[in-house]
């Protein structure tokens, strides 16, 4: 069988070492790369072919949920196989081998490690990852965009993770009437006391009566990215992301309208552009 091109996610210098040393001794594993950051891999995987990632889940900037959903994203030749690598106790494992995903418990085991190889080597030897792919974008979909910290806590508490669904469309009450706007066609929102402001692609501004936080929970996290405290942004409506020379971000979305970018949610906002 062909070696294992593998990438080691971690942005902690000292496990990836350990990791990669571990990984040396199995004889079909050829380690690709070594990154500290969840951007990093998803890039090299869209420029080489890449079979399996050992993915660390707390990351600053992309945590490992946001990154095993990028790598979700990518063309279904592109998408590797991924192993979650977890510091959490027997709770979040039982609730990761529920969702049919491999993980690494740390500090690594060697016998640990091996079976992980070769569960992997039988996922690919009977074509079974992708799968294991549709597994992995269902079960980051619903919690992509939450705090990795509060996914965590729930793993370990043994609750169980389900996977939300987002309304394609919102009700607008406006004179008297409710209208549906699609969550597609809504290009940024801004808050303007207790009400939003939608506005839309056809340049219609319609004012929804909800908090920030609520309009936020309502949409969908791979579409959607708060940019800041008082604003969201349709994800593929951003054209660029310009720094100013005071040092502050602004975004450009594809209409000429530009945003500030509170440096609490830079790297998400970084995140989503790289998409």
């Amino acid at each position: 069988m062909n070696t294992i091109k593998t990438l080691i996610v971690d942005d902690e210098s000292l496990a990836r070492k350990g990791l990669a040393i571990r990984l040396a001794d199995i004889e079909c594993i050829e380690l690709v790369q070594q990154c500290a950051q969840g951007q990093e891999a998803v890039d090299i995987c869209r420029s080489e072919p890449i079979d399996l990632v050992f993915l660390d889940i707390q990351m600053p900037g992309m945590n490992g949920f946001e990154v095993a959903d990028a790598l979700a994203q990518l063309p279904d030749s592109q998408q590797p196989l991924v192993v979650f690598v977890t510091a959490f106790d027997r709770y979040a494992v039982q609730a990761f081998e529920v969702h049919a995903l491999d993980y690494v418990l740390k500090p690594v085991d060697d016998n640990r490690l091996k079976q992980a190889v070769e569960k992997v080597q039988s996922h690919l030897k009977t074509q079974q990852d992708n799968t294991h792919k549709k597994k992995l974008a269902s079960f980051v979909a619903g919690i992509t965009g939450n705090n990795c910290e509060e996914i965590l806590k729930k793993l370990a508490s043994g609750d169980s993770l389900e996977t939300k669904r987002y309304p394609e469309s919102l009700a607008v009450k406006e004179q008297g009437e409710i209208i549906r706007v699609p969550t597609n066609t809504i290009q940024w929102v801004d808050a303007a006391g207790d009400y939003m402001c939608l506005h839309c692609g056809d340049g219609q501004t319609h004012i929804l009566r909800k908090t920030m936080k609520e309009l936020e929970q309502e949409l969908d996290p791979r579409l959607f990215v708060r940019v800041h405290r008082s604003a969201i942004v349709n994800s593929k409506q951003i054209n660029k992301l310009v720094t100013q020379v005071s040092g502050e971000y602004l975004l450009v979305l594809t209409n000429g309208q530009e945003l500030k970018v509170s440096r609490s949610y830079r790297d998400k906002v970084k995140a989503a552009l790289a998409n």
